[in-house]
């Protein structure tokens, strides 16, 4: 039996496919079509999840959409009434786009359908709400038979948290919050106010915060938030305005925290820092508050998240040392292109009963390298017709190539394998670099990414070592988990150094792997595993061997705005454009200066709107 998830719409689409309770394929339209968190119908992502699959449309039993698009109507619509007269342009603005498509979303849909396929039957198509959909992504690939699941983002129809319990394949949601008072919200409140954009820009202002002090965390809960014992909260709506507005937050809101909101592109402040810093204390505090009123009423020790809110990787691990759980089980894709995979498994699980095989120590995602692979013969094909210059290498000749080039800190395009699902590169489509190297962030950063200089990098480390590295005691395979370095691996700091502020700290090594060691000694680790993903496994353990150092650094293959790297041409245009000097795609190595000059790219940013 063959079920296909789709999230489409508001932003990041995805298709995901499943076979008989197995998840055969699952990927971003962004990676497609080349536009950033792409709302649109996922049809290339649909069709790559058919072909890997083996099944035309018209052979899946049922297409589940994670959304169900009433629900939300009647929340747009509740919250203007309860706000009018305030809010009307926002209210003529949303009517008009839900009245000419989102309200009739079925009919869109099966439209879209359709096209791909003439014979798809409508009466396949279903529907489940988002949370549900967060909740079964989070669970049922779990390797656990029995967990707490709770689930944190903005808002899906009316719910922005919930919480409840995964029995095999039974998942009862028990408890929920819903809009406007909603975490995710707040934490998007303070992605704006500080010039990042909402929905892409969280995760820097989760890397801005330990530049900052958290000056502001009494004056948040003061006004902004109630929290209350048990984890749950209510907002204090008179500071924000995206119930109604245009924007996020207010002028009350410029008042209590001494101006306006940063224009994107401005110069940061050690005020920005601080704000940073505040919220992301707070968020902590809401989501182990939470955590630990479940663990207390249930007394479950496996623990499952999903929504947005669970890709921030430093409340996790806060999360994971309060020891309230033996486990916690982070899905990969735990934003809105995840509940493309929570529908398809809700759908086999939840609503068909489909049986569910659980291998303990084991979750169902395949390390989440869940997206599409190119032949060797296909890769040299495509990169003869990009115009490349290439050497094909055998497995051995290919890693001591690379790691050559690590070891002469030049940064590393590595294209293999089949692409990751969700917003983390981990091994399949990543730039890479030596952790050891004091200057490699900053080169990344501003040479290669093109990006904020204050951006931290993740270290990828081999899972039998990275204990004696890390401050982390199991896996952490998708890059969800903070741990700090250990004291042995630390460099001892100057008092002058230790007296700097904010993006001063920036240039200080403060460990024998500084390019991947934040301010605060932490690092957002990834433990690869050889049975998960062989090819950069043996890479980064031949890398070992010859440094002594079982950690590289490991950043998306993109610039800033631009989504990762889909194919070859891709992955050869990036190359092009950076400051990228080697490129390693399938057995294909390529060094930048044996490249014809004339196909170098010099305005490769200008492509991609800032995110």
């Amino acid at each position: 039996m063959h079920i296909l998830g789709i999230s489409a719409y508001y932003h990041d689409s995805a298709a995901a496919m499943i076979r008989d309770g197995v998840i055969v394929a699952a990927a971003q339209e962004e990676r497609f079509t080349r536009n950033k968190h792409d709302p649109a119908f996922p049809r290339h992502a649909i069709g790559y999840c058919l072909a890997e699959a083996g099944v035309p449309l018209s052979g899946v039993e049922r297409v589940v959409f994670y959304d169900k698009p009433f629900l939300k109507f009647e929340r747009l619509l509740e919250t203007y009434l309860a706000f009018a007269p305030r809010g009307f342009t926002s209210f003529r603005m949303a009517i008009m786009v839900w009245i000419k498509e989102k309200l009739f979303q079925k009919r869109l849909l099966t439209t879209e359908l359709q096209r791909i396929d003439p014979a798809f039957d409508p009466a396949r198509l279903l529907f489940t709400e988002h949370h549900q959909a967060h909740a079964a992504s989070a669970f049922y690939p779990s390797p656990f038979e029995e967990a707490l699941v709770l689930t944190m983002d903005g808002v899906g129809e009316w719910t922005t948290t919930s919480a409840g319990i995964g029995r095999g394949t039974r998942l009862e949601l028990l408890k929920e919050i819903h809009f406007p008072h909603s975490l995710g919200l707040l934490y998007s409140a303070f992605t704006y106010y500080t010039g990042f954009r909402v929905n892409s820009g969280e995760y820097k202002l989760m890397g801005l915060a330990p530049y900052g002090e958290p000056r502001y965390v009494d004056r948040i809960r003061q006004h902004l938030i109630d929290i209350k014992e048990d984890g749950t909260f209510r907002l204090d709506l008179d500071y924000f305005d995206y119930c109604t507005g245009l924007t996020m937050t207010n002028a009350r809101f410029d008042a209590l925290f001494g101006g306006p909101a940063r224009r994107p592109e401005e110069p940061l402040a050690q005020r920005h820092m601080d704000l940073a810093a505040s919220i992301q204390v707070v968020t902590e505090d809401v989501v182990v508050g939470l955590a630990r009123a479940l663990a207390k009423e249930n007394g479950l020790r496996n623990l499952c998240l999903a929504g947005g809110v669970a890709l921030n990787c430093v409340a996790n691990g806060k999360l994971l040392r309060t020891g309230l759980f033996d486990h916690i089980w982070i899905q990969p894709a735990a934003g809105d292109a995840g509940g493309a995979l929570g529908a398809a498994l809700a759908a086999t699980h939840w609503h068909l009963g489909q049986p569910r095989h659980v291998t303990p120590g084991h979750d169902a995602m395949r390390g989440s390298y869940l997206g599409p692979a190119f032949s060797q013969e296909e890769i040299e094909r495509r990169l003869r017709a990009a115009g490349a210059r290439f050497t094909v290498l055998d497995d051995e000749a290919l890693r001591n190539a690379c790691v050559d080039a690590l070891t002469r800190e030049k940064a590393l395009g590595w294209f293999q394998g089949r692409m990751e699902f969700g917003p983390r590169a981990l091994g399949g489509r990543s730039i890479l670099g030596d952790a050891r190297s004091p200057t490699m962030q900053s080169l990344l950063n501003l040479k290669v990414k093109f990006r904020e200089s204050f951006r931290p990098f993740a270290p990828s480390v081999l899972a039998e070592e990275a204990g004696a590295w890390f401050d982390l005691d199991r896996e952490s395979p998708y890059m969800l988990l903070v741990a700090e370095v250990r004291p042995e691996h630390r460099r001892a700091m100057t008092p002058e150094e230790q007296a700097l502020f904010g993006i001063a700290k920036l240039n200080v090594p403060r460990s024998s792997i500084p390019a991947v060691t934040h301010v605060d000694y932490s690092a957002r680790v990834q433990t690869v595993h050889a049975d998960t993903n062989p090819r950069y496994h043996a890479l980064i353990r031949a890398f070992r061997e010859r440094t002594g150092c079982p950690v590289i650094v490991n950043t998306s293959f993109n610039v800033r705005g631009e989504p990762i790297v889909g194919s070859p041409e891709d992955a050869f245009r990036c190359f092009m454009g950076t400051g990228i000097e080697t490129l390693a795609v399938g057995n294909c190595f390529l060094v930048k200066e044996d490249q014809d000059p004339a196909l170098a790219i010099t305005n490769h940013t200008d492509r991609f709107a800032p995110d």
